[in-house]
């Protein structure tokens, strides 16, 4: 029996299924429950929430700045393990952020923010009647935004099928079209015997979009992955012949931080910008798919910047290389991915000398991250890399003289006899060269040199004195040294001085009166030459090592730059920042 209730208040749409309900003749235990549920409490607060989500997802005033916050929270638990004895605070905020109901709200948050509210359709059960051919309808109102989803003709079959679902579409987002359906209409129009592009035509008119579906089996939608990267590389879907679908790509720059929603395409992934207002994902290119693209240009053309030869030498014309991908645009392109026959290299001994030959192999894509919070007791050092005669020197001693006790450089080694005038472990740390050269050979030093017949160097275990102190280590390497810097127990932040245009290059160190640092032997200014290559060496290093750095700062100016830098040393000290996923696992 059907119950008259004040639904005044209630939810249209509830309202309008029970106004239904009333005109079922039935008594049966089946209508009264459903009567029952449409009438509790509960579900009219849920409804209400529900409606009250969607409402403000499309308002651009309210968007999730985090879609993890748990995750976050879990590891910001686990830095307050450490120190919760510290003080009574950090024990409050330890036992707060423990709370069953205070996690409940963060898992709420995540949920809401991955969109992970809409209606999923179950799976075919596996003994359905396979002769029975399921079909469903859907209905997405078409706005400015696209729907999207691509399509594209099965090769087996040639049928239209849902080629992917992008993560945070409008097609995502309702929860029934999965990759894989097949489409047999579009506004009542069938698609037999069409192409894409001809269905693509019907999709362009605007208002309520009808498609009837054959479900695909076993193709429910995937979650999100949590993986965050830094874009190695700069990327203009527009630009690129192979992609896919030209409107569902995502542009990015060198250095922006993505969030890799889904990896199941070995050649497409589906990203998102971190911080990024668009929940939809776009298409950008795999790793794979990427480094096959390098490496067929490495091939194609072996000369570097440099002029130089790359290792890998161009392969035979009738090298036999892999099968054609979806990244090729036709039949008869050429495949960007590596070839199966070996490219020739040259056969060459490890050398530091031979170092950049080896760098210059090496093929920068996307780098994983994670956020890395500052804490107590976690001091990173700052290291400064550049051309030589960029400044970058000089940048650090001025940086040491606005804080001698907070920056501290490291005190250097070296095996040439100690003077009467030094003392031991001020200037230099005095060893025989016989200990030295152990210790080189033990991988002890993070860079080391000869000059007239004597060896200096910079020890890993002198810097990581200067962080254990609790001061900022500011170091000025050959940027060979990076590799070695660049590890999970000291997570240096990289900062590559740039030199300013050639023209405003000799124009702002003739105007200091500038002293030429190649040579040693006495004090003069650069040649014009010099200035040549500081620019050709600065290109240089940013091309084998530009993914190593976490900032740029142009010394066109000595005093923009330090306080630029001292911007910079307050922000890595004070702020979470984005570093090799590894540092903080």
């Amino acid at each position: 029996m059907i119950m008259d209730c004040a639904t005044e208040s209630w939810d249209p749409a509830l309202t309008k299924l029970l106004a239904s309900l009333k005109e079922v003749q039935s008594d049966g235990e089946d209508v009264a429950f459903l009567s029952e549920l449409l009438q509790s409490k509960q579900l009219h607060a849920l409804v209400q929430v529900h409606n009250k989500i969607v409402a403000r997802g499309k308002d651009d005033k309210f968007y999730p700045l985090l879609s993890n916050a748990m995750q976050v929270t879990l590891d910001v638990l686990e830095m307050l393990a450490d120190i919760a004895a510290v003080s009574k605070e950090y024990q409050e905020i330890l036992s707060l952020l423990q709370r069953p109901h205070f996690q409940a709200i963060l898992c709420t948050h995540d949920a809401v923010a991955q969109k992970d509210y809409y209606p999923h359709l179950p799976d075919i059960p596996p003994d359905a009647d396979e002769e029975e051919e399921t079909v469903k309808i859907v209905q997405l109102v078409k706005s400015d935004e696209p729907l999207g989803a691509t399509i594209k003709t099965d090769e087996e079959t040639g049928k239209i099928v849902i080629a992917r679902v992008m993560h945070g579409g409008a097609a995502d987002r309702s929860g029934l079209i999965h990759a894989g359906d097949e489409v047999i209409e579009v506004n009542g129009i069938s698609v037999e015997n069409k192409t894409p592009a001809d269905v693509l035509a019907i999709l362009s008119s605007e208002g309520t979009i009808t498609f009837k579906l054959v479900p695909s089996f076993g193709k429910g939608g995937s979650r999100e992955s949590k993986v965050r990267v830094r874009a190695l590389f700069n990327y203009n879907s527009s630009d690129d012949p192979y992609i896919p679908c030209k409107e569902a790509g995502l542009d990015f720059k060198k250095g922006d931080i993505l969030h890799i929603v889904s990896q199941d395409d070995a050649y497409w992934w589906q990203a998102r910008r971190e911080g990024d207002r668009v929940m939809r994902a776009g298409l950008i290119p795999s790793r794979a798919l990427q480094e096959g693209r390098i490496i067929h240009e490495r091939q194609t053309d072996p000369q570097t910047m440099d002029g130089k030869p790359a290792l890998c030498s161009p392969t035979t014309a009738n090298s036999d290389c892999g099968p054609k991908t979806p990244c090729s645009p036709n039949a008869t392109t050429t495949t960007l991915l590596p070839c199966k026959s070996t490219p020739k290299v040259k056969k060459i001994i490890y050398d530091i000398k031979e170092n950049d030959d080896f760098d210059r192999e090496i093929i920068p894509t996307y780098e994983e991250v994670a956020r890395l919070y500052p804490r107590p007791g976690l001091v990173r050092p700052i290291v400064l890399v550049g051309a030589p005669g960029v400044g970058r020197n000089e940048l650090r001693r001025r940086l040491i003289a606005t804080d001698p006790e907070k920056y501290v450089t490291p005190v250097p080694f070296t095996s040439r006899p100690q003077k009467s005038s030094e003392q031991n472990g001020k200037e230099y740390v005095f060893v025989s060269r016989e200990k030295m050269e152990q210790d080189i050979s033990d991988a002890k030093f993070i860079e080391h040199g000869e000059y007239k017949g004597n060896l200096y160097g910079t020890s890993a275990e002198s810097v990581e004195t200067v962080i254990n102190s609790g001061r900022v280590c500011v170091l000025s390497p050959h940027w060979q040294a990076l590799k070695m810097l660049r590890t999970p127990r000291l997570r240096p932040y990289i900062v590559f001085v740039r030199p300013p245009p050639l023209e405003r290059l000799m124009e702002t160190r003739t105007a200091a009166n500038a002293r030429s640092t190649f040579d040693k032997d006495s004090s003069r200014a650069f040649t014009e030459e010099e200035f040549h290559d500081i620019i050709r060496s600065s290109n240089r290093i940013s091309f084998l090592y530009s993914y190593m750095f976490d900032e740029e700062i142009v010394n066109d100016d000595l005093a923009s730059a330090l306080t630029q830098l001292l911007k910079t040393s307050w922000k890595v000290q004070s702020e979470p920042l984005w570093v090799p996923a590894s540092w903080v696992q």
